[in-house]
């Protein structure tokens, strides 16, 4: 072919991700060539284009033809299910491309399967990209933001398309070359999981306006409203405010009050809790949105058990009843604030997975920059973004956004507001998990002193596993049943009681001791008489 005639890239995968993402390039004077195994998938793409504008969209039946149609070095972007699927494209794909074209998977997939890939493509003389996209199918029409990692000459090669196609902010599009290997898979599964934690704490708070303030949807409207105008702006309390205030259509009421109260998932909240845990990075607010989906799909239990705990005792669902009035408007202001507070609990936790991960692997993420290409496109996006961002400029090794000045200052601002809802909802009997668990992650990491040096003895008691002192250096291990046999106090006389069990005690462990030889058993029975 001609090389005007060409397409600037290919894009195969077309479901609504990847049809709009492909009308997304085109619309912004990129030639794309699209590939579905479905062929009505294509004509339905291609349809699209046509009546969007005419945009230059070529569509292909065979994947041959879709190849050859795009210009060298070539650059195809798969977006299709995670897995085998993307393999399965991969090697039909890949037989017609020559060394030096890139493959871009930009599906959720995990990033030991992109770096794998990256070696298989690598021995075919192919370059690898593994992109995360997040903004749903309107950020993937208008604009998502954008996470390469992989072969930066991939990058490369469409970092003209990706910068215009990505969603664009003040300080420029919401797209950067994270890293090499399968760091921006992994990028996009921490920004999951920060999801999965954002979504947990505004239902929390939805909950406790709603069960404790009795605060109606459009009340709620209106207030997630509110506080979309001030430091909690973000495209998740923007949609919230959206969810109040749409009606059933098929009867009376709010939808919401309809949907079933069971979530889904895809897995990389799993994930990113398996990667923390592996990490030993503390994530326990993410954690914690993880368990409340899983027992969300417990509903038939849940049901059975509200019936069984109420014939127990328990009045009704929640005891709303604490015994005083609420302030709804102090009730309104101290959700707001424990739900910001929360939030940065959440966020630190996902930057903090993503430096260790960043150690393990020698990608050198810069997380200042990841949180400026999250500002714009992606469902984390929020005002306070940009804020981490300047706190990581300011300081590269920053240990944790709470220790930064201005976080810190706001996080001690909001704490007597942020307990007053934590308390009045365990006095109300309704779980705020990843409330509680924000506020018990920053009172442990804000506390120079731990319990753990109880737990680090009995370890070292049962399992020898050894201490570390404060007082000096190097590792310790105690006998500390002998010791504490050793340093009992003396028997108190004066206590009849103290006395008896004391020494029925020491008579048992003389009877059923292998030193029982030497001991007198008539005199200690005569000592007990007496006493």
């Amino acid at each position: 072919m001609e090389a005007a005639a060409l397409s600037r890239i290919g894009l195969a995968g077309l479901a609504v991700m990847g049809q709009n993402l492909a009308l997304n390039i085109a619309e912004k004077g990129f030639p794309i060539s699209v590939y579905n195994r479905t062929a009505s998938k294509v004509d339905e793409t291609v349809g699209r284009a046509a009546s969007e504008g005419g945009l230059p969209i070529s569509g292909h039946h065979s994947p041959a033809d879709f190849v050859l149609s795009i210009q060298r070095p070539r650059s195809i972007i798969i977006l299709v299910k995670a897995g085998a699927p993307v393999d399965e494209t991969i090697n039909t794909l890949s037989q017609f491309m020559e060394p030096g074209d890139a493959i871009i998977d930009g599906g959720n997939e995990w990033y030991e399967n992109t770096e794998r890939r990256i070696r298989d493509a690598a021995a075919c003389g192919l370059l690898y990209l593994g992109m995360g996209v997040s903004g749903g199918e309107d950020g993937a029409r208008h604009g998502p933001s954008l996470m390469p990692g992989g072969s930066f000459q991939a990058y490369k090669n469409i970092e003209k398309i990706v910068t215009r196609v990505a969603a664009q902010v003040d300080d420029g599009p919401c797209v950067t070359y994270v890293g090499e290997g399968g760091s921006g898979n992994f990028v996009k599964m921490v920004h999951n999981g920060i999801e999965y934690g954002d979504m947990q704490l505004i239902s929390e708070a939805y909950d406790v306006l709603k069960t404790i303030g009795g605060l109606s949807n459009s009340e709620l409207a209106e207030i997630f409203a509110d506080w979309n105008l001030g430091e909690l702006e973000s495209f998740l309390i923007e949609i919230t405010a959206d969810i109040f205030n749409v009606k059933d259509e098929h009867c009376e009421g709010d939808l919401v009050d309809k949907i079933l109260d069971k979530t889904g998932m895809k897995g990389t909240g799993k994930w990113t809790v398996q990667q923390a845990a592996d990490l030993s990075i503390a994530a326990p607010t993410i954690a914690a949105s993880l368990d409340c989906r899983y027992l969300s799909g417990l509903k038939e239990e849940r049901v059975s058990a509200a019936r069984i705990l109420e014939e127990a005792g328990i009045k009704g669902d929640v005891n709303v009843n604490t015994g005083r009035s609420i302030d709804k408007k102090r009730l309104i202001d101290d959700v707001r604030q424990a739900l910001y507070a929360s939030k940065i609990c959440s966020y630190a936790q996902g930057m903090n997975l993503l430096r260790a991960k960043s150690a393990e692997k020698a990608w050198n993420l810069n997380l200042g920059e990841l949180a400026r290409i999250w500002k714009g496109g992606c469902i984390i996006r929020a005002r306070f973004l940009d804020r981490i961002k300047k706190a990581y400029e300011r300081n590269r090794v920053l240990a944790n956004l709470i220790v930064d000045p201005e976080f810190a200052r706001e996080m001690v601002q909001r704490q007597a507001a942020w307990r007053r809802v934590v308390g009045l909802a365990i006095e109300a009997g309704i779980s705020t998990p990843g409330m509680c668990a924000s506020l018990a992650y920053f009172d442990t990491y804000r506390r120079a002193r731990l319990p753990a040096n109880l737990v680090q003895a009995q370890r070292d008691l049962f399992g020898a596993h050894t201490y570390e002192r404060i007082d000096r250096p190097g590792s310790f291990h105690t006998e500390w049943k002998k010791l504490a046999r050793q340093n009992k106090p003396a028997l108190d006389c004066n206590n009849d009681a103290t006395a008896e069990v004391s020494l029925q005690k020491t008579l048992l462990e003389a009877i059923y001791s292998h030193t029982m030889r030497n001991v007198n058993v008539k005199d200690i029975s005569t000592n007990l008489s007496s006493s």
